[in-house]
């Protein structure tokens, strides 16, 4: 089943409801790294959460979310385009020992200097052309409420937030109270009276829930009593640009001279992408044909032939 983001509206269109299930694309982020539990939790988390934000947004570019910590953790970044496709990673401090029982203040704001940054990264951009950035003090003892103080106070919409993440998922559930555009409320209800009855009962949501219910049935089991308009599903999937042309090209700025130092200390030059993990091993043979022959060099094991 193809991992997806699906919307709903509530009957006066006042209020969004959005759900989204990263199973697949949580599998091909983890698949090559290696992080504490802790580490995963937050990072899947946000990375559903820049889902659900970025499918908001009528832009055609990246939405990057951004965890800048002072703490064992120094780093945490998702990013997401507009066909909602996502990668993700965690960079930490190697002088830190990433605690058990840690939280996000803990690992990311242990000395208040933490920072939760939103940047949209236009795709085509002008010549001198900035992606747009907000940076706001990280605020909130989960990435839910991180977000939801941004989105207050930075976009001026009520929006809320349930996050969840474990080994095999990540996902999450988005309540946002739509600007008034002369919809159709019903006589005996305000836009508000909706607000805050979705919110009511998007409150009894456990995190067990989120990550062993599908959509389809939590939605049903919050809002059956509620005439809700759904939308077509939409894809979601992991992409990472990384490739061995890229870190060859890499190795070759580095020049001849670097990398005959570096093979002199090791058999192998290896080096694993920033944010997917995977890893790329040089021989001395493919490093060799990196001078000799530009365009072709020879892979092995794990490594495709060119």
């Amino acid at each position: 089943m193809n991992d997806s983001l699906k919307k709903y509206l509530f009957e006066d269109r006042t209020t969004r409801v959005q759900t989204v299930n990263l199973t697949q694309t949580w599998a091909e982020a983890l698949g090559h790294q290696h992080y504490p539990p802790i580490i995963r939790r937050l990072l899947g988390e946000l990375s559903a959460a820049a889902v659900l934000l970025t499918s908001n947004i009528k832009f055609d570019g990246s939405l990057i979310l951004q965890l800048q910590g002072d703490g064992p953790i120094s780093l945490i970044v998702v990013e997401c385009d507009a066909s909602l496709r996502v990668r993700a990673t965690v960079k930490m401090r190697q002088e830190f020992i990433c605690p058990e029982n840690g939280t996000l203040q803990t690992l990311l704001n242990a000395n208040g200097n933490g920072r939760f940054a939103v940047i949209l990264d236009p795709k085509n951009k002008s010549e001198g052309m900035q992606p747009y950035q907000g940076i706001v003090p990280m605020q909130g003892h989960s990435v839910a409420q991180v977000l939801e103080h941004y989105m207050k106070h930075s976009e001026q919409l009520d929006t809320r937030l349930w996050l969840a993440a474990n080994d095999e998922k990540a996902c999450g559930l988005l309540l946002q109270q739509l600007p008034s555009t002369g919809g159709i409320p019903a006589a005996t209800q305000t836009p508000d009276d909706t607000w805050e009855r979705a919110v009511q009962f998007a409150e009894t949501l456990s995190t067990e829930e989120l990550l062993s219910t599908d959509e389809d049935t939590l939605i049903h089991r919050l809002y059956w009593e509620e005439t809700l308009i759904a939308y077509e599903p939409i894809a979601v999937t992991w992409f990472c640009p990384c490739t061995r042309e890229r870190v060859a090209n890499m190795l070759k700025m580095l020049g001849s001279e670097e990398i005959a130092s570096i093979l002199s200390e090791r058999e192998n030059i290896e080096i694993s992408c920033d944010f997917c993990g995977k890893p790329y091993i040089f021989d001395p043979v493919d490093c060799a044909k990196l001078f000799v022959n530009p365009d072709s060099f020879v892979v092995k094991g794990n490594k495709s032939t060119h």
